[in-house]
């Protein structure tokens, strides 16, 4: 099992905040890959540059094992100034 958790305007667009998946999905790819599946508009926001993913609190770049309890949650690119 795998929490996922979005933020900001990607909460927005997929319509919630927090979830869990079972089964667990073996990498990042493919946690991406069985959302973006499941939902047009969070795929394209997913694909959108700058948007981050963190795994277990931490920022990751590229592909990661995930493993039972892993906490995922992407984020939106950041703005302002």
């Amino acid at each position: 099992m795998a929490k996922v958790l979005l933020f900001g305007r990607l909460s927005d667009i997929a319509g919630w905040r927090e979830r869990t998946l079972e089964p667990l999905p073996a990498s990042l790819s493919a946690l991406r890959a069985q959302l973006c599946a499941e939902d047009e508009a969070l795929a394209e926001a997913l694909s959108a540059p700058g948007v981050q993913v963190a795994l277990d609190q931490a920022i990751v770049r590229g592909d990661a094992a995930l493993t039972a309890g892993s906490e995922v949650a992407f984020l939106p690119a950041m703005s302002g100034g």
